[in-house]
């Protein structure tokens, strides 16, 4: 097991490499590969983009297989779609809804990504292998951290 990169660092490393880019799935497909290289807590990182109403579709991702297809009424990545929020779940057998998409998963952290008008347009998914392995100073420093990078995104996704 490695200690996972300092935070400082993995957030300069995103920022050098997305600077300047405008492209949604070449944002995330970098944002997954270098989070979940960053730190063993993460065994599936990646993206789920709103592909019409009520329903995500897999995006970039590292990992094992994910789910194809995520309505918003099922699961923690749903529950983050439809409320706009995230979701920090220490126990997924818990979780009101869950699907298991990897039988390994134990935690997991999904945060929403909102264009311009507030509507989310995709979520991040983080599974780990581990119970209880995010906290909420993971949660505020990806949030912080994906709004500056789809800053621009946004922008440019109104017009």
């Amino acid at each position: 097991m490695t200690m996972p990169l300092p935070f400082d660092e993995l957030r300069g490393r995103i920022l050098a490499l997305t600077e300047g880019e405008t492209d949604e799935i070449a944002l995330m497909a970098t944002i997954a590969c270098e989070l979940h290289h960053s730190d063993d807590r993460f065994d599936w990182t990646g993206f789920y983009r709103v592909t019409a109403p009520g329903l995500l579709k897999i995006g970039p991702y590292q990992g094992g297989h994910g789910c194809l297809t995520i309505p918003f009424d099922r699961g923690v990545c749903g529950a983050a779609a439809r409320s706009g929020e995230t979701q920090l779940v220490a126990d997924v057998e818990a979780f009101p809804g869950h699907i298991a998409c990897a039988a390994s998963t134990r935690s997991e952290l999904v945060i929403p990504l909102h264009d311009a008008d507030g509507r989310v347009f995709a979520v991040l998914d983080i599974d780990s292998d581990q119970p209880d392995a995010f906290d909420h100073t993971d949660a505020e420093r990806l949030e912080t951290l994906l709004g500056t990078v789809f800053a621009g995104h946004q922008s440019a996704r109104r017009a």
